[in-house]
């Protein structure tokens, strides 16, 4: 399991973000590192923990729970296969593109170590938007993501570290629970009725998708 390629983005200007000032960080391009990573704060306030990245609409991306983002160089081969084109690593506006590390299968709390310091924790998966759908320009991209369910990991920083293109990634804990990332973005958005059961991650979910789930919860049997 390693970390096959590093990126970033630059706050570019586009037609298709709904963002005042037209600009999106989501065009990620490969950088060998060192990069630092660091955790940037709270959601809101906090934006990429990547030093050098950019979140530009921090409504939705970024802070602390969302600080980085991974994505299996295995699921993108996948979506070339179904869409008939290249998808350069970088291209979801994932910062991390790994090889060999199922991502969308790990586990909320689930802790990995990237190189030789840093250390993240799952924390969801990605919900597709719109300004997902403009940059890569397909149509009923964000249907086609949702009913996928392999949307990559966002992740918080636990220890802080420079990481490298190249760098090794190791699994240094599994919580005792079975909530993967694939089942709480199902949970999230095409199946509700999962709700219940990803509480089981606890307070390692999302703070967002936690309390949604309590609220359905609390709904239920009301």
């Amino acid at each position: 399991m390693k970390l096959l390629s590093l990126n970033l983005g630059r706050a570019t200007r586009v037609p298709y973000t709904d963002q005042p000032d037209g600009l999106t960080g989501i065009d990620k391009r490969p950088v060998e590192g060192p990069v630092r990573v660091t955790a940037p704060g709270p959601k809101g306030v906090g934006r990429s923990g990547l030093a050098g990245d950019a979140v530009c609409d921090t409504r939705h991306h970024g802070g602390d729970d969302q600080a980085v983002y991974a994505v299996a160089r295995e699921d993108l081969d996948a979506w070339e296969t179904e869409l008939g084109r290249e998808l350069p690593n970088g291209c979801f506006g994932e910062n991390l593109t790994t090889i060999g590390l199922d991502v969308s299968g790990a586990l909320i709390g689930e802790r990995w170590r990237v190189g030789p310091d840093l250390v993240l924790e799952v924390t969801c998966g990605r919900i597709p938007c719109r300004t997902f759908q403009a940059h890569l320009g397909e149509d009923r991209w964000v249907r086609r993501f949702t009913q996928r369910a392999a949307p990559g990991a966002y992740l918080r920083v636990i220890e802080p570290g420079e990481i490298r293109t190249g760098d090794r990634i190791e699994i240094v804990h599994r919580p005792d629970h079975e909530v993967t990332v694939a089942l709480a973005f199902q949970a999230e958005t095409t199946r509700r009725t999962l709700l219940p059961a990803i509480l089981a991650a606890g307070e390692a979910l999302h703070p967002e998708l936690l309390a949604s789930a309590r609220k359905y919860v609390a709904a239920q049997g009301s």
